[in-house]
């Protein structure tokens, strides 16, 4: 079966989802929580590779290249607001990994946002945040040698080499940590509890 218009769209919807974050992030409006706009389209991003992925299965890169397959992975892990379709995404991902039609480093990226949005300590150390003393930091892992040996087998660098790396980008990005620390955490808390992750 031909997927190309399907390819197609998946690159229209992660171009458009970058587009938005880079105007965002010339306003300065990044940093101030989750941007509603931004929310809207990772949300109707989400609707679109719902429905996609329901005619075709996970879009794996036999089924629609590789550039598609990437920004099918990004719009996936952009939906923070649908837990269920994240979950559902995790488990078609976790299938086409098995037998290696996706990068791994997907299935670890997106196994551990859900964790930190459930609350879970991540396993690969792949989500960071700004942390009370305003820096940059992973968010909650399990073992730090346990993490840099998973990190290894799948081909990322060490959790203190990509922190480095995390600052460097945020700086570079003109992002600054929340003013009010315990707000902003309330604030995703509350989120969380109303889209779902958290009871």
């Amino acid at each position: 079966m031909d997927y190309t218009n399907i390819s197609k769209k998946i690159i229209e919807l992660k171009n458009a989802d970058l587009k938005l974050r880079d105007r965002l992030i010339q306003n300065g409006q990044l940093e101030n929580g989750y941007n509603e706009e931004m929310e809207q389209l990772h949300t109707q991003n989400a609707e679109v590779l719902q429905t996609i992925m329901n005619k075709i299965g996970y879009p794996t890169i036999e089924k629609v290249g590789k550039e598609a397959n990437n920004a099918a992975w990004l719009i996936i892990q952009h939906s923070i607001s649908k837990p269920d379709f994240m979950k559902k995404s995790l488990e078609l991902l976790e299938i086409a990994a098995s037998t290696h039609k996706v990068n791994p480093k997907h299935l670890a990226y997106l196994t551990d946002r859900i964790a930190v949005l459930e609350g879970n300590p991540q396993s690969y150390g792949t989500q960071f945040d700004w942390n009370e003393n305003g820096e940059l930091s992973p968010n909650l892992y399990d073992d730090l040698a346990k993490v840099n040996q998973r990190r290894k087998s799948i081909g990322l660098n060490t959790l203190e080499e990509q922190t480095v790396l995390m600052q460097k980008q945020a700086k570079n990005e003109k992002q600054f940590p929340p003013i009010n620390f315990e707000k902003r955490k309330q604030d995703m808390n509350q989120w969380r509890k109303k889209v779902g992750w958290i009871q």
